[in-house]
Parts: structure tokens; sequence; C-alpha cells
């Protein structure tokens, strides 16, 4: 069996596209999933499935909400491993104490040719960034919500992304461990 953090791109967010935990965990247990453990309304699940390709079973979570609730959102599959390597990569480690302050946006794949100059030009002083492979780091000490970086950070880059700041991530992964 394989462990799964499930991160769930635009459900539970400004009152639409309401997907209750409760019915995502039923949901996810009539895929075949066991141990499902949910974190937080905005979309975060973790537990175990025999499936070895994630994007094959991603289609299928995907799938399964659009019949059941109507609506399509992304869904991006990390292995604990690769919860652990983005974790242990944060570039910004003195950010670490401003847990909602440090952002990592997931991607669905490594930007092909992401437009680092817009980045750049995009970027608060008192913000840092960084991406590294599949996963783009961002510390927001004047909150995201100002960002005009994270505002844009998924057009920029080219490719869809869903961000977590650290203490969800940091939660996801102690989650993730403990199935």
């Amino acid at each position: 069996m394989n462990i799964y953090a499930a991160l769930f791109r635009g459900i539970n967010v400004g009152g639409s596209n309401i997907l209750p935990m409760k019915e995502l965990a039923a949901l996810l247990q009539d895929l075949g999933c066991g141990n499902v453990r949910t974190y937080i309304q905005s979309g975060n699940a973790v537990f175990r499935h025999q499936e070895r390709s994630a994007s094959r079973l991603a289609a299928s979570i995907r799938e399964a909400i659009r019949a059941s609730h109507g609506i399509e959102p992304e869904v991006l599959l990390l292995s604990v491993d690769k919860l652990e390597r983005a974790v242990s990569s944060n570039p910004f480690p003195e950010a670490e104490s401003e847990p909602s302050r440090l952002h990592l946006s997931f991607l669905a794949a490594a930007p092909e040719s992401p437009d680092l100059d817009l980045i750049e030009s995009l970027r608060a002083d008192s913000e840092s960034f960084a991406l590294k492979d599949d996963v783009a780091y961002l510390h927001a000490p004047e909150g995201i919500g100002r960002s005009k970086l994270a505002a844009r950070m998924e057009r920029t880059l080219g490719v869809a992304a869903t961000a977590r700041n650290w203490r969800t991530v940091g939660k996801i992964l102690e989650m993730a461990r403990g199935i």
C-alpha cells in the first residue's frame, strides 16, 4: 500500500465549491482509500491506497468529486518522501518561526520556462522566493494576502499549483507519517 497526501485546490474557499471533509473522507473510502484522515476545511487528506500511479488515482478522485458534487478541483497527490524532501529543502529556515508567513506551492510539474524576471518584478522587497524543481517557496512577512507574487504564482510559473503554509505542510506530513 502507498501512502498519499492529497492536496485539493479551490474547495471550501470563500463559500464556493463546498465539499465537507466528512463527505470527502467517505468519498475517498468508497474509492478504496484506507486510513483516511483529513486536515482543515481547505482540502487536505492523507490515506493509503494500492494504486501506484498518483496521476491515475488523482483523476479518479477528481471524477468522483465531479460526479457527487458537480465540482472538479485540482487534486495533487504527494508521497511521504515528496513531502519530506519539500520540508528538508526549505531555503528559508529562518522563516519557520513564522509558519503562517512561509508558503510552499506544490506544482503539478516542474515549470519548463518560468518567467523569473516577472517573478522578481512581482516580489516585494520584504519577500523571499525560491523555486526547487516542482515546489515554490515564498516567505511573505507582510502576509500572503498582500503579496502580488502569491496572487500570480501559478500564472507566472505556467503550471497548476496549490499552496499551503508551513504549519499545514508540517501537520500533513505528521499525519502521513502516522498512517
